[in-house]
């Protein structure tokens, strides 16, 4: 799916505020959340528990009709903001009625991979969630955020609010485009990598993936949900194309295990390919939102007719998994 303006229709609407003040904040949030109230839409805070309390403040009276989450567990990954963003959609919508989401992304103490996939995903948010009636203005703390991080803001939201003002963003990038301008950092394969195929036989694939995951200290559930991962990502790449093959390659780093899929599929993959929940109809990109979820990542790189996903799973030592 191709970004469009929604222009003046009942579209997604993605605005970024840039503050450096609890004042600048209160000055977007609270004519945002009241104009919300007054028009009987849903108003969702999503932003840190220190601007919870000064919004829920300003509103007086009106306070307890506001929906909170405080954002750092909003959504720890991109694939589970997304996926927090459509639940609530689910939870709260209703027929002819829109939606407002203040959503502050957390940018303190990412890594330059986190910080890379979380401005890639700000953008996608305007193909993910097109469809959507809703208007989300993301909040930016300029006294906290990376320099580049807020300098993004301008260029994956087509606006910016201040206040009651919105001016277009003239460094707005069409997503596929900054997608493919931001890509995570990557260390090449080393030369030892292990290798499999090409082949067209998931059941070489999964064994694969499991001597590796075996062989990187994963055990049981967890050896599991790796080879899980591998083989919907595998899946995709061998569900199209008159004689589809996939390679594979796997290796470790500090912390994760890493595996790449080559193949060429017939239909490019998209960059936010496997970003939206599986819905009651079977889709293509299924696959890829299990292999985001049971990944730590996933990166979607298309080049001509060769598509690459590089999945990295936490490895043995991640306690948070313990």
């Amino acid at each position: 799916m191709a970004w469009t303006d929604p222009g003046t229709g009942g579209g997604f609407v993605h605005q970024a505020c840039l503050y450096g003040t609890d004042e600048e904040f209160l000055a977007t949030a609270v004519p945002f959340a009241l104009d919300g109230l007054a028009a009987g839409e849903p108003v969702l805070a999503a932003t840190t528990p220190a601007n919870i309390e000064l919004l829920r403040r300003a509103l007086g009276e009106r306070a307890g009709e506001l929906d909170t989450a405080e954002t750092a567990y909003f959504g720890r990954r991109p694939v589970e903001r997304v996926a927090a963003f459509l639940r609530y959609h689910d939870r709260r919508s209703r027929p002819g009625r829109r939606l407002r989401i203040l959503a502050e992304p957390v940018w303190g103490g990412k890594s330059a991979r986190q910080i890379a996939e979380w401005k890639r995903m700000e953008s996608g948010l305007n193909v993910l969630l097109a469809g959507l009636p809703a208007r989300m203005i993301c909040p930016y703390d300029t006294r906290t955020v990376p320099g580049d991080a807020a300098h993004a803001a301008r260029a994956t939201h087509p606006a910016r609010v201040d206040g009651r003002l919105v001016t277009p963003c003239a460094e707005f990038t069409d997503p596929a485009a900054y997608a493919a301008a931001v890509p995570p950092p990557r260390l090449p394969a080393p030369p030892g990598a292990a290798r499999a195929g090409p082949t067209a036989r998931i059941a070489e694939i999964r064994s694969f993936a499991r001597e590796r995951a075996g062989a990187g200290g994963l055990r049981g559930e967890r050896l599991g949900l790796a080879v899980l991962g591998v083989c919907e990502a595998a899946g995709c790449l061998l569900a199209s194309g008159p004689a589809p093959r996939v390679a594979v390659r796997a290796w470790e780093e500090p912390g994760v295990l890493v595996y790449e899929l080559l193949g060429a599929p017939v239909r490019p993959l998209p960059a936010f390919a496997g970003f939206r929940p599986p819905g009651a109809e079977p889709h293509p990109e299924d696959g890829l939102w299990l292999a985001r979820m049971l990944a730590e990542s996933l990166d979607v790189r298309q080049t001509g007719s060769l598509a690459r996903l590089t999945l990295r799973v936490a490895g043995p030592r991640d306690a948070e998994r313990w």
